[in-house]
């Protein structure tokens, strides 16, 4: 029998999934957070299908050895390989990263709508085929961004060459005139100002993350799981490079409310 007590889990290929994590606290202030970033594999975006799969069942299993009571997957790259995968034969919740198809509605004004993600997440068609489904009069175009997850990781915020690959994305996706865009990249929320700046004022960027953490609220409330009451906190792990990833979270997170520490999957 799971209780309110047991903490939520959330899982990232590396660093970007803190961005969810900060909606997560914000939205949750009572609850304990275990956060896994994979960071001496990522990124994930480039994997083999299989391979990305064992690397989510060993951050899945250490979770489960630490008793969550759901699973927040804080990765698109993930997320769009099924959570029915990770789900199989584990008794909590598992909640995927949303698509942002129900956000855009009333914010786009000529119903053409851009995504930015990792170039895997883009070819799988999942995001243009919701985004379409929810709203068939919405034309959607994907950019692949394969530059900006290894810059933000390589902590290049404000460089020359960020502004530049950030630039070059969200001109691409300018010539298909598009006015609304989803950040469909946990790690891009790193950059919303940088991205807003690229685009403009005529361009409202979304971040699909508070949709996500809305509804592991709503599952934990209608199971009677949500922690009523004390201070919540949050182990924020990582299997390599503790104090770079460190540095990283300062530029997301409250870090008075966080631990840290650098993990074995395989204890």
């Amino acid at each position: 029998m799971m209780d309110r007590e047991q903490p939520v889990g959330v899982i990232d290929s590396g660093v970007g999934g803190m961005s969810v994590l900060r909606w997560l606290q914000e939205k949750m202030p009572h609850e304990h957070f275990i956060f896994i970033g994979d960071t001496a594999r990522t990124p994930y975006g480039d994997r083999p299908r299989e391979e990305i799969i064992r690397f989510v069942g060993e951050m899945t299993a250490f979770l489960e050895r630490r008793h969550i009571k759901q699973l927040v997957v804080a990765c698109n790259t993930i997320t769009v390989l099924g959570t029915n995968i990770i789900r199989d034969g584990h008794d909590f919740d598992v909640i995927g990263m949303g698509k942002g198809a129900l956000m855009i509605r009333g914010v786009t004004k000529n119903n053409r709508v851009g995504f930015m993600a990792t170039d895997f997440t883009v070819s799988t068609g999942a995001h243009k085929a919701e985004i379409e489904r929810v709203d068939p009069g919405v034309k959607v175009f994907g950019q692949g961004c394969p530059k900006l997850v290894p810059l933000i990781e390589a902590e290049k915020f404000g460089t020359p060459e960020m502004k530049a690959a950030v630039r070059e994305y969200a001109d691409m996706l300018k010539t298909h005139d598009v006015d609304t865009v989803l950040l469909s990249c946990t790690h891009y929320p790193f950059l919303q100002k940088d991205i807003e700046e690229a685009f403009g004022g005529g361009v409202t960027v979304l971040d699909p993350a508070a949709m996500t953490v809305g509804h592991a609220y709503e599952v934990l409330e209608e199971k009677h799981l949500l922690n009523p009451a004390g201070d919540g906190r949050a182990d924020v792990c990582f299997t390599a490079d503790l104090e770079r990833a460190r540095r990283l979270a300062a530029h997301m997170l409250d870090m008075g409310r966080c631990d840290f520490h650098l993990i074995d999957l395989k204890k």
